[in-house]
């Protein structure tokens, strides 16, 4: 694995220490029980962490794994989807310029306290740019009085996959969740990382030090990312060309990825006989 501050090991940061130890002695249990199995599957592929799955060869990676959609019903709603997705914002995003939009989404979990969520929000205002902002509906906070949001568009919640293999999406700010990692990677879209907690930390590091695919905000004297942190941010990546086509290079290397359908197709044939 790419080196990381043992600070940032998922298990230490749930932001409580009871959960804490819990998560530890469940993954030491997991590690345990490796010999007990003939098959681990999971979300990944070779060409995106080729060092840890070759050190544990029982890892059997069948990724990247993205919704699908309940097209044949009529249905444009993703499969397995609990929340009601805003179909609105995809005409929206039809009526904005190429590669001009900010995809700001934390998740079904993250939640901001009232000072942060006054900076997410100027500092959108602060980009200039186009903007979709997921505000989830249990969201209790207020919008600042100087948030104006002309250039942007709020929804509860959006169909993640079809927003992030739009056009006209830019760059994606994000919580860093495995999920949307592989989302955003599967679209070749740059990440703005902002992790909350667990192995989204980890996360994080993963994809600026290990696959150069985006930056990390920076959080201020006070631990909260500033307005102008996310204006310089945007504007850095931005202009990074570097790191837009690593991006895209990353979506071609998982997308066309045989490995992991061969792999599926040796786990069902095993299960067959």
């Amino acid at each position: 694995m790419a080196e990381i501050d043992t600070g940032e090991f998922f298990w230490l940061n749930t932001g409580d220490k009871m959960k804490n130890k819990i998560i530890f002695q469940y993954m030491v249990y997991c590690c345990q029980s490796l010999n007990l199995t003939e098959w681990w599957l999971c979300n990944t592929s070779d060409e995106l962490e080729p060092g840890p799955l070759s050190f544990v060869p029982k890892l059997l990676p069948i990724g990247i794994l993205l919704r699908s959609y309940d097209n044949k019903s009529g249905t444009t709603n993703s499969i397995g989807q609990y929340w009601e997705e805003d179909l609105s914002c995809l005409s929206w995003l039809d009526q904005q310029p190429h590669c001009s939009v900010m995809y700001v989404a934390f998740g079904s979990l993250t939640c901001f306290d009232q000072n942060q969520f006054n900076e997410l929000a100027i500092g959108l205002d602060l980009t200039n740019r186009p903007f979709l902002w997921v505000v989830r509906e249990d969201n209790k906070m207020a919008y600042p009085d100087e948030f104006r949001g002309h250039n942007g568009k709020i929804v509860e919640w959006a169909p993640q996959q079809k927003v992030l293999n739009h056009p006209a999406i830019a760059c994606f700010i994000t919580h860093c969740g495995w999920n949307s990692t592989m989302e955003g990677l599967s679209n070749g879209v740059p990440f703005l990382c902002w992790p909350y907690y667990g192995d989204q930390i980890q996360n994080k590091t993963y994809i600026c030090d290990e696959l150069k695919a985006g930056l990390v905000f920076d959080r201020d004297q006070n631990g909260l990312v500033s307005g102008k942190e996310i204006k310089l941010k945007v504007e850095q990546l931005l202009s990074d060309e570097n790191i837009k086509s690593r991006s895209l290079e990353l979506k071609e290397k998982v997308m066309n990825n045989s490995r992991s359908v061969e792999n599926l197709n040796r786990f069902v044939k095993w299960l067959k006989e």
